[in-house]
């Protein structure tokens, strides 16, 4: 029987609703969900609470009630990202309909000689570092990790980072439009931290995101951004060419 903490003010069923959200995400039911009856032994508690649990999951989307085959994982929708101008993930998360929102994790000055060398900067040059967890709708999507000259990251705040994008902030407080930039995208083995961050099925791949971005000439800022691979796709359209 899994322990709740029945003096704990959070409901029993927001209880369980939290333990299985984690058991998801741990890939523990790839091969079928419990029963009711099973979560209820599991549990100890009423099928009136386990169904409320599970009502929650559905309604947030992680599972679907089915005739014939009771409760089942949700399908994941995966995010399509068109390889070609720049892009921002917020808008793109926000252009297939669901809401995005991000958790500033680090926000802090930094020495880091491979990044200043990535912003044309001296080894010594200070830098700000700025963590983010990349949300869309309740799902974390990616871990996005940024190092800014000192000089445009002083003007920055975490408040003004919970949503949107990073480059809409820099043109508002900074006055610095970024104007392009370059990418490398490979694939990613995530440490825990990462796959606990992202909730990333132990089954499920990630990609790594290398990222420059240029203001006119200058960099502006060096990214390296972990995206779950079973949550998100590269999609790009080719015209007939020679092959």
């Amino acid at each position: 029987m899994s322990s709740l903490d029945r003096a704990s003010p959070m409901p029993l069923w927001a209880q369980i609703a939290a333990d299985l959200r984690a058991r998801i995400a741990a890939d523990e039911f790839r091969a079928r969900f419990p029963t009711d009856m099973e979560l209820v032994q599991h549990y100890g508690v009423s099928r009136h609470t386990v169904r409320e649990a599970l009502r929650q999951l559905g309604s947030s989307g992680v599972l679907e009630r089915q005739r014939g085959r009771g409760t089942v994982l949700a399908p994941q929708p995966t995010l399509e990202q068109p390889m070609r101008a720049f892009y921002s993930l917020a808008e793109s998360i926000e252009a297939q309909g669901l809401a995005e929102h991000s958790d500033v994790l680090l926000f802090e000055p930094r020495f880091d000689a491979a990044a200043a060398a990535r912003l044309s900067l001296a080894a010594d040059a200070p830098l700000t570092y700025i963590e983010r967890l990349r949300f869309a709708g309740d799902e974390p999507l990616a871990l996005d990790c940024s190092w800014l000259p000192e000089t445009l990251g002083n003007l920055l705040h975490p408040g003004a980072l919970s949503s949107g994008s990073l480059y809409e902030q820099l043109a508002r407080l900074a006055g610095v439009r970024v104007t392009g930039g370059s990418e490398r995208i490979s694939a990613a083995l995530p440490d825990a931290r990462l796959r606990s961050l992202l909730r990333l099925p132990r089954s499920a791949a990630a990609l790594r995101i290398e990222r420059t971005a240029v203001a006119a000439d200058r960099p502006v800022e060096y990214r390296i951004s972990t995206v779950r691979g079973d949550r998100y796709a590269f999609v790009a359209d080719w015209g007939l060419g020679r092959g």
